[in-house]
């Protein structure tokens, strides 16, 4: 198996089981990794699979990774802005929620308030939504080449 395949399927590993712990709410998203029980586990397992997501659609379609047409161009450098986005997540969410349990409440100021969430939830469904309707244009463009 090539490095590709390797990076690939680990990618689809990694998401798959992020997407497994955050929709079955496992008890390891909760698990604390510090002593003032302000980090869980969950952070990482869900950044994890933000970073992972766009990068199995990189990793599994060569045209996104060396496109050789303009529409798979935009959807490549498309892509290339999801995985920052992804690898990004947690410093961005950190800034907006003030706490890397990414808790929000009622507060006045922007950081760690409602207009901060909203912001945080944007962010956290554009990665996975701008994944995978990436992924959905580059197969509709394949059914569309094919007629």
């Amino acid at each position: 198996m090539n490095r590709r395949k390797i990076w690939f399927f680990s990618s689809l590993i990694v998401t798959f089981s992020a997407i497994i712990f955050l929709v079955t709410g496992s008890s390891l998203l909760m698990i604390a990794l510090d002593d003032a029980n302000s980090i869980p586990l969950g952070t990482f397992i869900t950044w994890a699979g933000m970073i992972a997501l766009p990068l199995s659609g990189y990793w599994g379609i060569k045209e996104l990774r060396k496109p050789s047409e303009k529409l798979n161009r935009i959807l490549s450098g498309f892509i290339k802005i999801i995985i920052i986005l992804g690898i990004l997540w947690v410093p961005v969410s950190y800034l907006l929620a003030g706490n890397l349990s990414f808790s929000f409440s009622e507060k006045e100021t922007f950081q760690g308030g409602q207009d901060a969430m909203k912001w945080f939830w944007r962010l956290s469904y554009g990665i996975g939504i701008g994944s995978i309707l990436t992924i959905i244009i580059y197969w509709v463009s394949l059914i569309l080449k094919k007629k």
